[in-house]
């Protein structure tokens, strides 16, 4: 008698105990009928404790819907005014694609060689510019857009094109600096009005002008550098689905060795 109730001591119950009764709304305990006012009571709680619940996870929805899908490739553009160097844009491209495989992580700018008087005569040997993470830290992300594959396959074209060892390196202040780079980075990916001749020497009032022009397009990040880095979560690859076609791999560039030419 002692070792079974013992035993029942440590499963909850004394010996002699009824077995505790199990609820529920709509037989009760045990199976019976619950008064109306109980039944009630139960529901009401319920209702309080999961509404504000359910309302807290849709607010969180609305905010992180908001941000760029990381699930596909996003593109951002990013100013940097003068301070240590020279006015300058240019892009970042992160994310995986939607066919799936390695994450990216790069950015993307364009230069001139050197920073001679013949920058004011005409065209000069130009080359694409790698920023340091430094520099992306000190700059302003400006927004944000979400790619396609296929998008982000003419984006890795468009790179290629403006890349001295593989296409036209041709550097003029006039037409073709960083901002016109920035621009068709931003005609690929679909947004409109890009036209802004006044501001072609004007970095950040060039990029807002854009995304002032496009307010269902864009993501308005307006953030600097080194906030919006810290705020990004962590890229993981994903298994490589069937796609129609694969984007070419990005061209190696050497890091950036010269600051970017003034854009003004």
């Amino acid at each position: 008698m002692i070792q079974q109730q013992a035993a029942e001591r440590r499963h909850g119950r004394v010996l002699g105990e009824p077995p505790p009764a199990v609820i529920d709304l709509d037989h009760g305990a045990n199976g019976e009928c619950p008064p109306p006012a109980i039944v009630a009571n139960i529901r009401h709680m319920r209702r309080t404790l999961l509404r504000p619940l359910l309302a807290a996870l849709m607010m969180l929805g609305t905010l992180f819907g908001a941000m760029p899908a990381w699930a596909a490739v996003t593109i951002t553009f990013w100013s940097h005014e003068l301070g240590n160097s020279f006015p300058h844009a240019f892009f970042t491209i992160r994310g995986v694609p939607d066919a799936g495989g390695a994450p990216v992580d790069a950015n993307y700018g364009f230069t001139a060689k050197a920073i001679t008087p013949a920058l004011l005569m005409g065209s000069v040997a130009g080359r694409l510019d790698i920023s340091k993470p430094f520099y992306i830290k000190g700059s302003d992300a400006q927004f944000s857009v979400v790619l396609t594959d296929a998008q982000y396959a003419r984006v890795l074209t468009l790179i290629a094109a403006w890349d001295d060892k593989t296409g036209d390196g041709r550097y003029n202040i006039n037409d073709r600096n960083c901002v016109h780079f920035v621009k068709e980075a931003a005609r690929i990916a679909g947004l409109a009005d890009l036209d802004h001749p006044k501001l072609m020497k004007k970095p950040r009032s060039y990029l807002q002008a854009v995304a002032a022009a496009n307010p269902d397009r864009v993501t308005v990040v307006h953030m600097h550098g080194k906030a919006y880095l810290a705020s990004l979560p962590p890229l993981v690859a994903t298994s490589v689905g069937v796609a129609s076609a694969t984007p070419p791999a990005a061209p190696e560039t050497p890091p950036a060795t010269v600051r970017p030419v003034p854009a003004q």
